[in-house]
Formats: structure tokens, sequence, C-alpha cells
């Protein structure tokens, strides 16, 4: 047996490993086959996927765009009042109601991603219903002003109220601001469509009309408001939106620190009751904005419109070269970064900052006062008094007639800079 031990330890000379080494070794030589083994067999499981075609990583699926119904509250007669969160795979966020077809929350992000309501409103239906001053409504049967409440179609003569003495303003003492609108969720896209019939002699309006408002949603963060109607008699039309815009936030103090682009180079002169009396150019007037200019640079300039309107309350003309949408205006708040563009396939867009705002809305839907000019609107229509400009150079026209439909397309960009 000496013999063999003294061979072995010769041997362990020679290759200057001890016993413990040679374990180690034999274990890290059986490692590195196991780990050979182990990677060419995952090589050989994962080239017999590819084969197959199982190996691709599933694609990263984008949030679900939806559409949530909630109760708002109820009418007087008990009729439900609902609202509508539609949410875009952003995180973008539009909230309508079916009362009034109106916009209540608009939840757009800033350049750092956060979001924020930038759409004037109430947390319950009876502000709305009592205190508002058309937030976010679709205004109709004509929204804007006819003079006096009078204007006369195919050789008759038609009398409305004047609700806003001595004119007619949004239709009237009960305007389509103050209906319930039926509701329909969009199966295919993010977005809900209004209806309702205004039955003829509604405020003095000739005419059935049959009427419906989409509010589409887009994962480009654009609003896409669409408008189509239909008559059994000769009438009258203009639809709008009347949202109030706050791109710091509604509840932020001013407006007057956004910059506005209006295209346009002329705008609708008025009279003293914001009746039209002609078309002028901007040029060289507080009403130029054809280049990015901060609201509150001129709105007190000593000019007659300005006084005429208490600020601006003016339709522009919208500046096209053809046919289909228009860039009509583009707000920013340079504070947040977000901006908004205005396409439509409309001929004017109207820039109100808020002058009647009354000031006794303490609490908006966030829970901080609306004071005045916190609120802008940009309100997407034909010219106002239309309808006693029928026929005239530059005035489109406003009539609708049997067989034919009424098409208004606006759509609002979203973005941050």
């Amino acid at each position: 047996m000496l013999f063999p031990a003294l061979t072995l330890s010769a041997l362990l000379l020679q290759t200057s490993c001890t016993i413990s080494e040679v374990g180690q070794k034999t274990k890290d030589g059986l490692s590195k086959s196991a780990s050979f083994l182990s990677s060419n067999t995952k090589k050989a499981y994962h080239k017999g996927k590819d084969a197959l075609g199982l190996s691709k990583k599933a694609e990263a699926k984008p949030k679900p765009m939806t559409v949530a119904k909630k109760a708002f509250g109820k009418m007087p007669d008990g009729t439900k009042v609902s609202l509508y969160v539609l949410t875009n795979a952003n995180g973008m966020q539009a909230t309508l109601l079916d009362y009034g077809a109106t916009v209540k929350d608009l939840m757009v992000p800033d350049r750092n991603g956060d979001l924020a309501n930038v759409s004037l409103g109430f947390d319950n239906l009876k502000d709305y219903r009592e205190k508002s001053p058309y937030f976010g409504c679709t205004a109709g049967r004509y929204a804007n002003r006819i003079a006096k409440g009078l204007f006369t179609l195919d050789g008759k003569q038609y009398k409305l109220a004047a609700n806003n003495d001595p004119n007619h303003l949004h239709g009237g003492d009960r305007g389509f601001d103050k209906y319930v609108w039926k509701a329909r969720v969009s199966e295919t896209d993010t977005a809900v469509t209004f209806t309702r019939r205004s039955p003829d002699g509604e405020e003095g309006y000739p005419g059935n009309l049959t009427c419906k408002v989409t509010y589409t949603l887009t994962n480009k963060n654009e609003l896409k408001v669409e408008y189509e109607a239909t008559t059994d008699k000769p009438t009258v039309l203009n639809l709008t939106n009347h949202t109030y815009f706050n791109l710091a936030g509604e509840g932020a103090p001013t407006i007057l620190d956004h910059e506005l682009t209006l295209p346009g180079d002329k705008y609708v002169a008025t009279d003293e009751t914001n009746i039209p009396t002609s078309l002028d150019d901007v040029s060289g007037t507080p009403f130029d904005f054809r280049k990015p200019t901060l609201i509150g640079k001129r709105i007190e300039a000593d000019h007659p419109q300005i006084k005429f309107g208490k600020g601006y309350d003016h339709t522009w003309v919208v500046k096209r070269d053809g046919e289909g949408l228009a860039h009509a205006a583009t707000l920013r708040d340079p504070g947040s970064g977000r901006v908004m563009e205005i396409h439509t396939d409309q001929p004017g867009i109207q820039f109100y900052t808020g002058n009647y705002l009354p000031g006794d809305i303490t609490v908006g839907q966030g829970g901080k006062p609306y004071p005045f000019r916190s609120g802008l609107c940009l309100e997407t229509q034909v010219f106002p008094d239309s309808p006693n400009h029928q026929g005239e150079e530059g005035w489109k026209s406003c009539v609708l007639r049997p067989g034919e439909t009424y098409v208004h397309v606006t759509v609002h960009k979203f973005r941050a800079d």
C-alpha cells in the first residue's frame, strides 16, 4: 500500500495541487459542462420557437380608450341628467353632460405631463340651471345675436325673444343649452352623440328641427365636435360650443396672460349693442392677432370697438384657401405650456374674453372663484345677425331648407410645449 500512496503524492506534487483543489477543479468542470449543456439547450429551445414563429415579444398594448356614464342629477320634472367621461390612451379626459350637450371638463396635460381641467363649469346641476353663463353648452338654435329679435325669411317676419336687450342671444329664453338631450355612446370610437328635436315654433323659430352633436376624443389629444341638422320648413340655424377656456386650469385668476393667434385679417365690427355694422381690416387696430399676442396687451385700448364689447367680443373672419377645415385660432398659456389649436369649416370665430362673467360665481367646479376675465371663448360659427344679412357679399348663408343638411365640424387640438 506504500507504493500507491507515494505515487499519488508524486502526482499531486507534479500538478502543484492539493486534494481539495482537485475536487474544486472537478466541480468547476462539471459546472461548466452543465452550463454549456443548459446554454445549448436554451439556444435550441429558442431556435425551435423562432422556427415556429412563437418567439416574438408581445407588443405593449395601448391603454384602453373608454367612455363611462355616471349620474349627475335630476331636472325639476324628474328627468335624469348624466355625465359621460371620455378617456383616451394618453389619460386626457373630456367630461360631457346631456344637459345642454355640454362640455363640463377637459383634463389636458401641461409640459410636465400634469393634467388640469381647462374648462370652466360647475360640479352640480343646480348651478348649471340657475347660474351658468352658457358654460360649455351647445348654443342654439341661433348662437350669438340677432338684431332686435327680428328676421324675415321668404317674405315672412319672425319675432324672437329679446333676451339680450334689445337683441336676441343664443336661442332665446330657453335655448338648446337648457334642455336634456338624448345620448348615445359610440360602439367604435371614444365618442358620444347627443340628439334633440326642436319643435316648430320653439322660441319663435320656424320648422321642426332635428339635430345632433357628436363629441369625439382621439388619441392625438383632439376633441372633435360635429353638428348635423335637418328641418321640415325653411329656418335659420347657427350652432356652436360655448366652452370657457383657461389653459392654466379653471380657477386660475385671468386669461390676459395667454397668447392668442387669429390668422384672419378681417373682423366683424359692431354697434354699441354688439350688432354687426361692417367687415373691417385688423391692420393697425387692437384686433390684429395675426402674430401671437398677449390678450391683455391691448384689451383696454382707446378704440370704439373695444368700448362697445367691453373688451373683445367680436367675430374674426376665418382665413381659408379652400374647402374643409381651416386654422381659425391658436391659444397658448406660457406658464403651463398648454396649447390649443382650433380648426373649423365655419366662416367665423367669436373671441370673447369673459367680459360679462358676473363675479358672483364664488365656487366653480374646482372649488375656486371665477372672477372677471378668468375664462375666454372661441366659438366657431357664422357671423352674428346673419339672418338679416342674407345674400350680402362676404356673408355665408345661415338658412337651412328642407332636403338640406346643416353640417359643422370643429377640431380642438391640444399639445404642450
